[in-house]
């Protein structure tokens, strides 16, 4: 696995590796408060805190845990959200796809399934992972609809995981997808691309 900064291009959007200079332009989509509501880092309600998020996701990246992406909308060339390979573990092949938001105006657009159609091709057809997982909050229940869309595997509740910057002990639903299942997974989301009308590059 060799885990470098890299651009993932589809129709509907890009993903390019995460820049501090992407902040002032994520912070125009991204201080409504319903984005980051089931989020482990808060509330993100200023750009200064979005820019001290992406300053911690960057440094996870100089630690080789994390390879975060700014996404760009392709017809309007704005970025719209983020989303990251995360855990990364080259000896086991396995890593966790997370830290995914998107601006309002484009939830439910077909970008999510896009964005995760390049990341698990991605992590399955060139890293030759044997594992890709996924974690949401358990009160989350759009989310775990979207993992579970995907053809994500449920495997269960982990109780009391995290403590939220508010106080709040989350629960996280835990999903995977293996090597074996990633043929099905894959033939699924390029079929509901297609309904959306976009081909997988």
């Amino acid at each position: 696995m060799d885990i470098q900064p890299m651009t993932l291009t589809g129709k509907l959007i890009r993903l390019e590796p995460m820049l501090e200079a992407h902040v002032p332009a994520l912070a125009r989509v991204a201080l409504d408060p319903n984005i980051w509501q089931y989020m482990i880092y808060g509330q993100m309600g200023t750009e200064e805190d979005l820019r001290l998020w992406v300053r911690e996701i960057l440094h996870r990246q100089a630690q080789g845990t994390d390879l975060p992406f700014t996404v760009f909308h392709q017809e309007s060339g704005q970025p719209i959200g983020t989303t990251r390979f995360m855990e990364i573990h080259p000896e086991h092949r396995n890593l966790e796809i997370g830290g995914t938001w998107y601006g309002v105006d484009y939830q439910g657009s077909g970008v999510n399934a896009e964005a995760k159609y390049l990341l698990l091709c991605q992590a399955f057809d060139v890293w030759r992972c044997i594992r890709v997982q996924i974690k949401t909050d358990l009160r989350n229940t759009r989310s775990q609809r979207a993992v579970e869309r995907l053809g994500a595997v449920k495997e269960g509740v982990l109780r009391n995981h995290v403590i939220l910057p508010d106080g709040f002990v989350r629960s996280s639903v835990l999903y995977s997808i293996l090597e074996m299942e990633w043929p099905r997974v894959k033939c699924g989301l390029e079929a509901r691309l297609a309904d959306l009308g976009v081909t997988p590059s």
